[in-house]
């Protein structure tokens, strides 16, 4: 077996709840979407990617391997695409698993063995060129409906953009609380994107997206600190 690799490296987590946490991430080639905003662009096709084995994987982990860093985080591309892959080099580490994910292949994500926290992207229409299309959103539900069945600690994350109008926000968000099982579990990250030299007037708008998440479910608004670090 073996999956396309962009890089492995060790950073803190510059996104969502576990923010500057130290972490190994492994970073698959290949991505099943094309967003606009993408700040990997170079990992969105499969042919990109190295070519490895999980042992090879496992390998350059423990070379990385230090003693804050307490999560192994899969991230892409798109990393569901390599759910045994992900399993495989999974139970060779004591260590969680962090999987970022569009979530879109739900019974993809739903096979990986091992699973401690999820950041699952929830897309806007205004993320692509062109027309959206619904199974997208539809899958992401399925996925963290999944997840959340299983206990699995799971949150969104939503990317903004200055061109992301209030009215689509607020109608993908009442959506999702419409269609969550459990919605009083799920915390949703706002994160404006980068660079933020982009923005004009983001303190207004971000405490009006904030306003409107906060009707439904636990919000926190977070950039992307290593952005701002300036680090991997």
């Amino acid at each position: 077996m073996k999956a396309p690799i962009i890089e492995i490296f060790s950073s803190f987590q510059g996104e969502g709840l576990l923010i500057g946490e130290r972490q190994i991430f492994v970073r698959f080639a290949g991505c099943n979407l094309n967003c606009n905003y993408c700040d990997t662009d170079d990992s969105k096709s499969e042919k990109s990617g190295k070519l490895m084995t999980p042992d090879e994987v496992s390998r350059e982990i423990e070379k990385l391997l230090t003693p804050d860093c307490k999560t192994i985080s899969f991230t892409g591309g798109e990393p569901s695409l390599y759910p045994e892959f992900i399993s495989e080099v999974s139970q060779n580490f004591d260590l969680d698993i962090m999987l970022e994910t569009n979530g879109t292949l739900p019974d993809k994500i739903d096979s990986i063995k091992k699973l401690d926290m999820v950041s699952l992207d929830i897309k806007l229409p205004e993320h692509f060129d062109g027309d959206f299309d619904d199974s997208i959103f539809l899958n992401e539900i399925k996925s963290l409906n999944l997840l959340m069945a299983k206990s699995i600690n799971v949150y969104c994350k939503v990317v903004i953009l200055p061109s992301t109008k209030i009215e689509s926000f607020e109608e993908v968000v009442e959506k999702l609380s419409q269609n969550i099982s459990n919605k009083s579990n799920l915390k949703i990250i706002i994160q404006p994107s980068s660079p933020l030299g982009e923005w004009k007037d983001i303190n207004f708008k971000l405490f009006e997206f904030s306003e409107v998440v906060g009707q439904y479910f636990d919000v926190s608004t977070i950039p992307q600190i290593h952005k701002i670090l300036d680090i991997e």
